[in-house]
């Protein structure tokens, strides 16, 4: 017989059975796994599964929500049940052989009724209340980009301010002195109306309606390639009028460099507004950073070559692509390869793994990985604006390369002619280009060419500059 039950003063889950004691047990979810500590012996056993876990050398954490499979090799789990219960942490309920983890918000909030009654708190509040900023990255999925590196410099530059982080679950850790509130939540309603500034990387979602003295900074999340909004192929009216309303929440908009700056305003129709040009603030870490704290979090040893592989996402699926075998492509290089899923992979896909393999997609920020690598390999992703700034190598693999620029999405500028690297259509031929030591002097015009464009304001203070203006703007008060 097995039974499993909740020990809520210890965030524990306990499956306890009869028989044998089982050598391991784990509970294995998309973005985490956890080991049990496995006690007794003879007639009975208990595995204690922590509901917490520490990721890249930092804190302990609640569990990231998802479906965990529970592992005990060996023990007979149909029949497990736990109602749902919520706790500081997670809410977690169990039914056989799954782990059910979300975030803790009362189940009475998530029906349509509770919703309601929030949304409807939401609108009839004054808004604008407190000297506060509410940030939000991809969707509250991670803690990063350019939200963060503001938050790092609004930190220091004004500490008094109330920084609140829009978070999808406590998995996803919030900078120091920064209150999580967890989105669909009573504390993330509130903060978000009460909030005098709104600082996000993406569209605004679930019923957003600007509150009177409220401002919002859409900082977006890269320098485009790919064709964008009003620009994506195809006429598409309820998508032409989502966009114009969407921009019009915006009151002031980032861009890396000119190029993109012509370009968003177009796409989005974001006309009359200001664009403040002032380089990326997620790329100040890639002039100032430094890689062996990183790698050292990563369990990286010294000396070891490092390949980030950094694909984009694509409109008609929804798990990231797998063009490359990279446990293959570590032994073939003699690298450590990271493999980086796009934001809108996280709760779609699981990690990867492999012998010298690290999966890094949930890793909090992008530009920490790309000053540890010592070469990207990407397709068509934003992230080879930002790799520029460091001045290593760049790959590119696009076996997809006609179907994506002629039918899925589309391009602003040949990549072919203008690429600062070699593009490769295989696994074989990006092994060869890698091998390449000609590789540098071959693309130093082009890649000069391409820095000279894009990363002319991405010098190591751009956060600063952002927030100067926004304090000057007087948007929020130091």
């Amino acid at each position: 017989m097995t039974t499993a039950r909740i020990d809520e003063a210890a965030e524990t889950l306990i499956i306890a059975g009869t028989g044998p004691r089982p050598g391991a047990a784990e509970l294995v979810g998309p973005r985490a796994r956890v080991a049990a500590r496995v006690t007794g012996g003879g007639k009975t056993w208990k595995a204690t599964f922590p509901l917490r876990a520490a990721r890249w050398g930092g804190p302990e954490l609640p569990l990231p929500a998802g479906p965990y499979e529970i592992r005990v090799p060996g023990a007979e789990l149909d029949g497990l049940s736990v109602a749902p219960i919520v706790l500081d942490g997670v809410r977690i309920a169990v039914e056989s052989e799954t782990a059910h983890i979300g975030a803790p918000i009362d189940p009475v909030y998530e029906t349509a009724e509770g919703q309601a009654t929030l949304e409807g708190r939401y609108v009839s509040h004054p808004g604008g209340t407190e000297n506060a900023v509410f940030f939000e990255s991809f969707y509250g999925r991670s803690v990063g980009c350019n939200p963060r590196a503001i938050d790092r410099a609004l930190a220091a530059a004004a500490p008094d301010v109330v920084r609140y982080w829009s978070v999808v679950d406590l998995s996803v850790e919030v900078p120091e002195g920064a209150i999580a509130v967890v989105e669909g939540s009573p504390e993330w309603w509130r903060a978000r109306a009460a909030a005098r500034l709104l600082i996000v990387n993406d569209w605004l979602r679930r019923r957003f309606a600007r509150k009177p003295g409220q401002k919002v900074v859409q900082t977006w999340h890269g320098t485009p390639l790919k064709r964008l909004a009003l620009h994506r192929p195809g006429f598409d009216p309820r998508r032409m009028a989502a966009v114009v309303k969407e921009s019009r929440r915006w009151d002031v908009l980032l861009a890396q460099n000119t190029y993109a700056e012509r370009i968003l305003r177009k796409a989005y129709a974001f006309f009359g507004r200001p664009i403040w040009v002032e380089g990326y603030p997620r790329n100040d870490a890639l002039v100032t950073g430094d890689a062996s704290g990183i790698r050292a979090a990563l369990g990286i040893a010294d000396g070891e070559r490092v390949l980030l592989y950094a694909p984009t996402w694509r409109d008609d699926r929804t798990q990231m692509v797998d063009f490359i075998d990279a446990e293959l492509l570590a032994r073939q290089t003699d690298s450590v390869v990271l493999v980086r899923g796009h934001s809108r992979t996280i709760e779609t896909d699981r990690d990867r793994g492999g012998a010298r393999v690290i999966d890094v997609t949930g890793f909090p920020e992008t530009a920490q990985l790309l000053l540890a690598a010592d070469a990207l390999i990407t397709d068509y992703s934003s992230v080879m604006f930002d790799f520029s700034v460091t001045g290593k190598p760049m790959y590119f693999l696009v076996p997809d390369l006609d179907h994506y620029r002629g039918e899925l999405r589309g391009f602003y500028f040949d990549l072919a002619s203008r690429a600062p690297g070699p593009l490769v259509r295989t696994q074989g031929e990006l092994v060869a280009a890698l091998a390449d030591e000609t590789h540098e002097v071959t693309f130093a015009e082009r890649y000069a060419a391409w820095r000279a464009q894009f990363n002319r304001r991405d010098d190591g203070d751009a956060a600063d500059r952002v927030v100067a203006r926004i304090l000057d703007q007087g948007y929020v008060t130091p």
